[in-house]
């Protein structure tokens, strides 16, 4: 493979068709080596079938891609060695101990020698699991668990890596020691594709991708998708938020509402305008204000508001 291609990902009208669901469609990506990139969409957006085409693992209707200058489909076997995969279910041997689940992926990736004993010490030290090394799997919490699929991902010293949600139902301190490990590899020069719930851990990607419905919609930085969002953004905080939601509906300026626990979201043409003309709307419906003030987007809003209209978009041509 050429040497600058090493860590690259491409894609080329990638499609994945499941009898009449086409899963994935015409994807088209261009990720860097080194680069952190972050897919991110609704559950049944095609998040996990393009990892799994990507890594290899299924083949794809239509397109091509290639990892690390490895076709997916022809050089499937190849590609296997040169990647890691980390799938939402990753398959640990409960009954095994940490270390010889390690030893167990060793083997299966044919890392033998004084090579085999110094990495598995390597990555031990690395996800912080040396002192539960005799420890049997499914004894591990869930952080833990995370952290040892991690490191039987890595035994094999790939220069690309593939995370399916792999944080997905870890506390809130595992998830950050876990993005911890993946910064260090970030930091020497691992690209890591990963899909993600978490708006927080998308927020440390290089770039985002939004999937919706098989197509990415928008990617960018985390920066760049922020400021996609229409207008400008309210945050109103009240006790009430039904009654404050319903008072401000149809005030004329309202681009879009979201609900956060105790406090409304309210994109609107002119902020500064608007601002006075909701308050005295919600204090007229007597609910009490505790503060109406202009903030910045957050990765949050841009997604729920670019799914919104993409899902309001659907709905037209469906019904058009």
């Amino acid at each position: 493979m050429a040497g600058d291609n090493v860590g690259r990902i491409e894609t080329i009208g990638l499609t994945k068709r499941f009898k009449k669901v086409e899963a994935v469609r015409n994807l088209d990506l261009d990720i860097a080596q080194g680069e952190i990139y972050g897919l991110i969409g609704p559950d049944g957006a095609g998040k996990t079938t393009t990892i799994r085409m990507l890594a290899g693992v299924m083949k794809p209707t239509a397109g091509k891609a290639s990892v690390s200058g490895f076709d997916t489909t022809r050089q499937a076997e190849r590609l296997r060695h040169q990647v890691g995969y980390m799938a939402q279910r990753f398959s640990l041997y409960a009954d095994l101990s940490v270390r010889e689940n390690i030893e167990f992926y060793a083997d299966i990736f044919g890392v033998r020698g004084a090579e085999r004993n110094q990495q598995i010490e390597r990555l031990l030290h690395f996800a912080r699991l040396e002192e539960f090394q005799d420890r049997s799997a499914g004894l591990l919490s869930g952080g833990m668990k995370k952290k040892l699929g991690l490191a039987c991902a890595l035994i094999h010293r790939p220069r690309v890596l593939f995370l399916d949600e792999p944080t997905n139902g870890v506390d809130p301190i595992s998830r950050r020691e876990f993005w911890d490990i993946l910064g260090d590899l970030h930091i020497a020069g691992v690209t890591i594709f990963v899909s993600t719930a978490y708006m927080d851990e998308a927020e440390r990607c290089s770039r985002v991708g939004l999937m919706f419905q098989g197509h990415i919609i928008c990617q960018g930085s985390p920066a760049e998708l922020r400021h996609l969002v229409r207008g400008d953004l309210l945050a109103l905080v009240t006790q009430d938020t039904v009654k404050a939601q319903a008072a401000v509906a149809s005030l004329p300026g309202i681009l879009e509402v979201q609900v956060y626990g105790d406090r409304l979201h309210l994109f609107v043409d002119n902020g500064s305008r608007r601002m006075p003309e909701i308050d005295a709307a919600v204090r007229s419906a007597g609910v009490q204000v505790g503060q109406v003030r202009q903030v910045q987007p957050q990765l949050e809003d841009a997604f729920i508001s670019l799914i919104s209209h993409q899902e309001m978009g659907s709905a037209g041509g469906e019904n058009g």
